[in-house]
């Protein structure tokens, strides 16, 4: 490896260290423990999406929808938790424990994403329009579900999710760092890690060489919507209530973090250690623009602006290759 390949995997590992050096001399409330715990809990919930569009952008594809998924798995779980489902044709009234409401809403979001990976596949329609499809789907379930009014009071089991302390770290920071550490090693130890590589960087090659192109996509999908549920389970647990409109506007975060992480949209090639480094430089960059007290407004221009230069560097990047 020469020193321009070095310095360009290295690219979100020095902004991330220099963000921190000039916000550590901006503010001295950035390197304070309470802060460095408030980051790692801020950027928890887009870990877990961005977990998922990584290994779906790796496969040369795009998911809209996590964001409207992650509001409706969250729904679906607070809503069994706290009103159960009526069986009216048999007249019994099913109750959900905590357990029972997250496995319920984990498996409503792998069946979204598994739906966006049969759409995909089997009518050919473009990641685009297939998630974009998704997004208003899963909003307009959400706001059928909920009635358009929040689902609260959940309980402190449930709550201990996305609000509990466990030795001295937020639980929400261990899901993500225990996800984390499971995709690292599925992306890289794995034959469906390798496929997911081999998908992005020449889709037709491993399709002549036998593989299943169709059913890796699939399984990619569901595996995002199944993480985007996680992310709906800890925002519900943390404010104890699911709110219809939870996650507007969290997919683009998550695209953002896995191409500032290094992922290249054009597929086959990234890492899942490289999201986290995109997740952090987002978490970093929102939390030292809040204690500089920069207005929300041009808040939201400059994180565009990072998005813009990320997207540049990765297309500039892939026609000098």
């Amino acid at each position: 490896m020469n020193t321009r390949e070095l310095l360009k995997k290295l690219q979100p590992l020095i902004a991330l260290i220099v963000m921190v050096a000039v916000l550590s001399l901006l503010s001295d409330k950035f390197l304070t423990l309470a802060n460095q715990r408030n980051i790692l809990l801020q950027i928890s919930v887009n870990l877990c999406l961005s977990i998922g569009m990584t290994l779906i952008i790796l496969t040369g594809g795009i998911d809209l929808s996590v964001g409207a998924i992650l509001g409706l798995a969250g729904a679906v779980a607070a809503g069994l938790l706290k009103n159960g489902v009526a069986l009216n044709l048999f007249g019994v009234s099913l109750q959900f424990t905590p357990l029972g409401a997250v496995a319920a809403g984990i498996l409503t979001g792998l069946a979204l994403g598994g739906f966006n990976g049969f759409a995909i596949t089997r009518f050919k329609l473009p990641p685009f329009v297939a998630t974009l499809g998704m997004l208003s789907i899963a909003r307009g379930l959400t706001l059928l579900w909920t009635g358009g009014f929040p689902i609260t009071s959940l309980g402190a089991t449930f709550g201990f999710i996305g609000a509990g302390i466990f030795l001295g770290v937020p639980m929400a920071v261990w899901i993500s760092a225990g996800l984390v550490a499971l995709f690292y090693f599925i992306s890289r130890r794995t034959l469906l890690g390798r496929y997911i590589y081999a998908v992005g960087g020449n889709e037709k090659a491993t399709a002549f060489s036998g593989i299943d192109v169709d059913r890796i996509k699939i399984r990619v999908y569901a595996l995002g919507g199944a993480l985007a549920a996680v992310a709906g389970l800890i925002v519900t647990a943390r404010l104890d209530a699911a709110d219809p409109k939870a996650g507007l506007g969290y997919e683009l975060d998550s695209i953002a973090a896995v191409v500032i992480g290094g992922t290249s949209l054009s597929g086959g090639r990234g890492s899942i250690l490289g999201t986290v480094l995109g997740c952090l430089i987002i978490g970093v960059l929102n939390n030292g623009l809040f204690l500089l007290d920069v207005s929300p407004f041009w808040q939201q221009v400059i994180k565009g602006l990072v998005i813009l230069a990320a997207v540049a560097a990765d297309r500039l990047g892939t026609r000098r290759s």
